[in-house]
């Protein structure tokens, strides 16, 4: 068995439990083969935008809560900045829930002694901020297009063809997509010189990028809907992106029906944010996907 990577920090955002474009199993395939110091949950965690309309919760979505926990108490270090999907833990920010903090935004020094704004970015988004209807009417179009795409891959997969992203074509296509996502990025260097740090390391579009913008170096980790990316400091400071479907070779054709629904909490982001407090509060198990073994373990309070 092939040891984790060891990075100094990883970031992953956009993660989308609770919905059924989110590749989870993926997720957990990066999270059992990296380790990192830090971990950072840069938004969109939990998708309680969907779940309020949908409910969906697969045994996998069980499986990275409970992994992402089980490294906070084996000694990673976990920040939990919510999104606009996981809006309602945002009443926490500035507490500590077991070995969980949860933050507004945070600072990150870099080994290389950059310093980083990270934040999961829709505060900045116009359209989140000042006309949430439209953004949950665009969130609708999203999940339709994201339907739409599995369903026309799978064809493709029938006909030998390799998988092919619509919502990426189109995002690199459409002049107001391409415009929308350089606004966004300008946007951020630009808060990011406000608050006086020399990079910015967000979520929010689903578009990992790592590029220079007038001087201040804007990281995007990208999503785990589409891109399976995350974003990785090495112990030098460089930083990086990793795609992990394709590092793995994963096959992007996976079926939504396949997937196990399970019973979950009310409210399942909450099993982050209440680690160590009070009795056990999700027991669940963890599969180990290539090999089929299964581990149950029980969130124990903090000792």
């Amino acid at each position: 068995m092939t040891e984790p990577s060891r990075y100094r920090t990883i970031f992953i955002s956009d993660i989308h439990l609770g919905t059924r474009g989110c590749k989870a199993d993926f997720l957990l395939d990066f999270l059992k083969n990296t380790e990192s110091d830090s971990l950072y949950l840069v938004g969109d965690i939990v998708d309680g935008w969907r779940l309020q309309k949908h409910w969906h919760w697969p045994q996998a979505h069980n499986d990275v809560v409970q992994k992402l926990l089980r490294k906070a108490r084996k000694g990673t270090k976990v920040i939990f900045i919510p999104g606009n999907h996981d809006e309602f833990a945002r009443s926490y920010c500035d507490a500590e829930f077991g070995e969980v903090q949860v933050m507004r935004e945070a600072i990150h020094e870099g080994a290389d002694g950059r310093r980083y704004l990270v934040i999961h970015g829709d505060e900045f988004d116009g359209v989140v901020k000042y006309a949430k209807w439209l953004a949950k009417l665009g969130d609708w179009a999203y999940v339709w297009l994201l339907e739409t795409n599995h369903w026309f891959n799978l064809a493709r997969h029938r006909l030998g063809l390799p998988y092919w992203s619509l919502s990426k074509y189109l995002k690199h296509k459409v002049k107001n997509a391409v415009k929308y996502i350089d606004d966004f990025e300008t946007s951020m260097a630009e808060v990011a010189r406000m608050r006086g740090v020399t990079g910015i390391i967000c979520g929010h579009i689903h578009h990992p990028e790592i590029r220079e913008v007038e001087e201040i170096l804007y990281c995007n980790d990208g999503d785990w809907v589409e891109s399976c990316s995350a974003l990785v400091e090495h112990h030098d400071g460089r930083m990086d992106i990793l795609h992990w479907s394709e590092t793995q070779h994963l096959s992007l054709f996976t079926g939504y029906a396949d997937a196990r629904e399970v019973d979950a909490p009310d409210n399942p982001a909450e099993a982050l944010l209440s680690a160590g407090q009070g009795p056990d509060v999700l027991q669940i198990d963890e599969t180990d996907h290539r090999s089929g073994s299964r581990e149950k373990e029980s969130v124990k309070p903090a000792e």
